[in-house]
């Protein structure tokens, strides 16, 4: 079957399948246990030959069964009718007790496709494939594809586990990351930064044996707290060729913020979760559920704050070489909020060379209302002298319009950013703006320009928005509707915020 049938066939019956109601979510779980499956017999067989253990069909209690059925695809793919869909649930079940990569992979896994004919159709599909002979790069674009659907399905929410690619690219190749490096992702999502850093190593660099296993084995590392979306990380990669299917995992489910787990990276890559605080549910003495804010006390940190996005800068910092190098999406509140969000600052900019600000555009998130921003900062040895000399701002914000359904970010579209930043000599940058150029993007400010400001406050902007003075430069109206949408939503959030910190103030 040549590749472009393939995709199509995958494709096609996802959307089949949608009729159905198995949401593209669903489906794209189901795909992932079913080719794990058919990939570990493949690799038992000539010309691989490795020694895959899979256990036995396990009881409810989690203990196999000494007579079972192996939880295997030659054993599923046997089967039919009711019992297929019986012997498939009870499998997902066993294997998801499993430990290491098998066990990660299918953690809390379930049968969503009910009708044993459709499940027959997906597993006959995959199995008439050797998918050992298909290249990574198309199944990585089979897969990488249905994240992407799944990610634009707004019922599913899993939009905020998914950065735009390009804005992912533009960054990786601001920090142009060598081989022989490790790289880091506090909050990984289905694992976009590791894919567009190793590719970008593989297109840039002629590796020798030992980088090249390094690469696959050693350079990546991350967390994910949730189940799904790890799983989803996990085989994403491995159908990219990193790492083993008999592994040990690179992806902790562990909460990232809790402590400091000992890791020291070259390269940390993040796009930390939406919501401005850490919080957990617990069950009052009146059997009601309550959120209560969630403080981090790590004695590492600068400062305590249950704002989720200062408590993820401080850890990335700690997770940082003293030569370690980092690209962070934030939202707009890091840069100018008072109390925590002073302190982090002035801390971040003392100890770090915080050299750049990215200010993106609204409408490129799957998320409404995100007004974020990329902070590129070098880690740095203890000094009395604060290591940050100047932060060098681009505004790719005011006057740029994007949606997700038109006029999509692109990576040409930050092509200007990375030719300024400069990756191959970032100390030898020019500013376009000026009196002469008053709407030039890039444009540097010093330290003690920033430490006078207000709290520190590194949300700087100078370009006037058009808009505001000419009537025929207004966006389209379904661009400035959606514009209105995200201002609104990103109020409300706010407001919200305000209620929770009044109600916990009350009790």
């Amino acid at each position: 079957m040549t590749e472009s049938a393939l995709i199509s066939k995958v494709w096609n019956f996802a959307n089949v399948l949608r009729d159905d109601g198995v949401g593209y979510g669903d489906y794209l779980e189901q795909i992932t246990y079913l080719l794990f499956l058919k990939m570990a017999d493949e690799m038992s067989k000539p010309p691989y030959s490795k020694k895959m253990t899979f256990p036995r069909i396990k009881d409810t209690e989690g203990t196999e069964l000494e007579d079972g059925e192996l939880c295997d695809w030659e054993t599923l793919s046997k089967k039919r009718g009711a019992e297929l869909e019986a012997y498939y649930s009870q499998m997902l079940r066993s294997l998801g007790t499993e430990k290491g990569i098998l066990g990660q992979i299918f953690t809390k896994s379930q049968n969503k496709i009910q009708d044993p004919a459709k499940l027959l159709r997906v597993i006959d599909m995959i199995g008439k494939e050797q998918w050992t002979m298909v290249g990574a790069d198309i199944k990585g674009d089979i897969y990488e594809g249905l994240l992407e659907k799944n990610a634009s399905d707004t019922k599913s929410g899993a939009g905020q586990y998914f950065t735009p690619r390009a804005l992912i690219q533009a960054m990786v190749e601001c920090l142009a990351p060598k081989p022989g490096k490790k790289i880091h992702d506090p909050s990984c999502g289905t694992g976009g930064f590791f894919l567009a850093a190793y590719d970008y190593i593989i297109n840039h660099h002629s590796l020798d044996s030992d980088q090249k296993k390094f690469l696959k084995n050693s350079t990546f590392s991350g967390n994910e707290i949730v189940a799904g979306t790890r799983r989803l990380c996990l085989m994403n990669m491995f159908l990219h060729n990193i790492g083993e299917i008999d592994g040990e995992t690179f992806i902790s489910p562990n909460d990232a913020l809790i402590a400091d787990e000992g890791i020291r990276v070259d390269y940390v890559l993040a796009n930390p979760p939406f919501g401005k605080k850490s919080s957990m549910t617990i069950t009052n003495e009146e059997g009601e559920q309550e959120k209560q804010d969630l403080s981090y006390n790590r004695q590492d940190f600068w400062a305590s704050t249950s704002n989720k996005q200062l408590n993820f800068l401080q850890h990335i910092r700690s997770l940082m070489k003293i030569t370690g190098e980092a690209a962070v999406v934030l939202p707009d509140n890091v840069l100018f909020e008072g109390g925590a969000g002073e302190t982090v600052r002035k801390e971040l900019l003392k100890t770090t060379e915080l050299h750049t600000i990215l200010r993106l555009p609204t409408g490129i998130f799957y998320a409404n209302g995100v007004k974020a921003n990329v902070l590129f900062f070098d880690n740095k040895p203890a000094s009395k002298e604060a290591w940050t000399k100047e932060v060098w701002i681009y505004d790719y914000r005011t006057n740029i319009h994007h949606t997700l359904k038109k006029g999509t970010m692109q990576l040409e579209d930050l092509r200007d950013f990375i030719t300024l930043y400069n990756p191959s000599n970032r100390h030898k940058r020019k500013e376009t703006f000026s009196e002469s150029n008053p709407d030039g993007r890039w444009r540097k400010f010093s330290y003690e320009e920033i430490i006078a400001r207000d709290k520190t406050n590194l949300d700087i902007f100078w370009l006037k928005d058009k808009s505001l003075a000419d009537l025929d430069n207004l966006p389209d109206s379904d661009e400035l509707a959606l514009e209105i949408l995200e201002d609104v939503e990103a109020a409300l959030d706010g407001f919200r915020g305000i209620v929770g910190i009044i109600n916990t103030s009350s009790n």
